[in-house]
């Protein structure tokens, strides 16, 4: 899959489907406004569907091509037993965008979580907001992937629903008008700390590439010592799957390493240049780890998206049984 189920073992982070990054967008809309997207909670319910309390929630900035963050969004949600869940923003920058607290300026106090078919969409001066629950844009044939490549045509996602984080920002509030790189992040406080669960920008790079037992520490780390942590170990893994050499398989994984999404806003978005709601990255990442061998999995993307904010389709019913 794209980021969903990104703990050890094939599940959640703290088995907890709440603090699982399931993807990443960037893409540009209408105004020169740039859109970011992170998804978090796969599958999730279409009655009683909650972000996690304890949780701090991030999309991270890099403007000067450091993979560091320069500006950083953090959302933290109240308890949904207190009522009915809000939300605050943050926007910090500098040092405070390389902590993984919730720091820098409060821009957004107690908005309303949107659960309803139509979403709360919050404008505030430049930058438009969206919190809530989402028709998941993700589309993949799972069971084809799990049953070695024998393609089933059934699409995992069709009907399955995210918790949405929706961004929609101008040159101004991204800190720059040139190429940007973004990552999310999913932090928890626990035992009186806050560790980072779950984090990434490249989507399946945990699923293909992350050994079982090093998936908390790749969850917990900082794109800027991806290189030096990952390179060789994600190298062996293409020379094995896709029978590349290694300077091949090396030049590969420098392409999702760090794994930060990069964006040049000069041109199209289309992944890896941003990522689209629409963009085949199933497909992409087929082609990646089998050398070209398998180049698609056959499912077109979904249909039920929105032509303007917050972009994604409105969520699914609850499934009956």
């Amino acid at each position: 899959m794209s980021h969903h189920l990104s703990g050890p073992d094939g599940r959640s982070p703290r088995g907890d489907a709440r603090l699982d990054l399931t993807d990443v967008y960037a893409f540009a809309a209408s105004g020169g406004r740039t859109v970011l997207v992170m998804n978090v909670h796969p599958d999730a319910p279409a009655e009683g569907a909650a972000f996690h309390p304890d949780a701090v929630h991030r999309i991270n900035i890099d403007t000067d091509g450091d993979h560091r963050a320069d500006v950083a969004y953090s959302f933290v949600f109240s308890d949904p037993h207190d009522g009915p869940q809000t939300c605050t923003v943050h926007r910090a920058t500098g040092e405070q965008a390389r902590a993984h607290h919730a720091g820098g300026k409060q821009v957004l106090t107690g908005v309303p979580i949107g659960l309803d078919l139509e979403p709360a969409v919050v404008v505030d001066h430049t930058f438009k907001f969206f919190a809530g629950l989402r028709s998941d844009p993700f589309f993949v044939d799972l069971d084809g992937i799990v049953e070695g490549f024998r393609w089933t045509g059934v699409d995992w996602g069709a009907d399955k629903n995210v918790l949405s984080i929706v961004l929609e920002l101008t040159d101004e509030d991204l800190g720059t008008d040139g190429p940007i790189g973004v990552w999310a992040r999913v932090s928890l406080h626990e035992d009186g700390r806050l560790t980072s669960v779950d984090r990434g920008a490249h989507p399946s790079l945990i699923a293909y590439f992350a050994e079982n037992e090093g998936r908390d520490d790749y969850n917990a780390g900082e794109p800027a010592d991806d290189l030096a942590a990952y390179l060789v170990p994600f190298t062996a893994v293409l020379q094995h799957t896709g029978g590349y050499d290694r300077a091949s398989a090396e030049r590969t994984v420098r392409t999702v390493l760090p794994d930060v999404l990069r964006y040049d806003r000069s041109r199209p978005a289309a992944y890896p240049n941003g990522r689209t709601l629409t963009d085949d990255v199933s497909s992409a990442r087929l082609a990646m780890v089998t050398g070209g061998r398998i180049t698609s999995d056959h499912i077109p993307a979904h249909t039920d998206l929105l032509p303007d904010f917050p972009y994604l389709g409105r969520p699914h019913p609850a499934r009956s049984g």
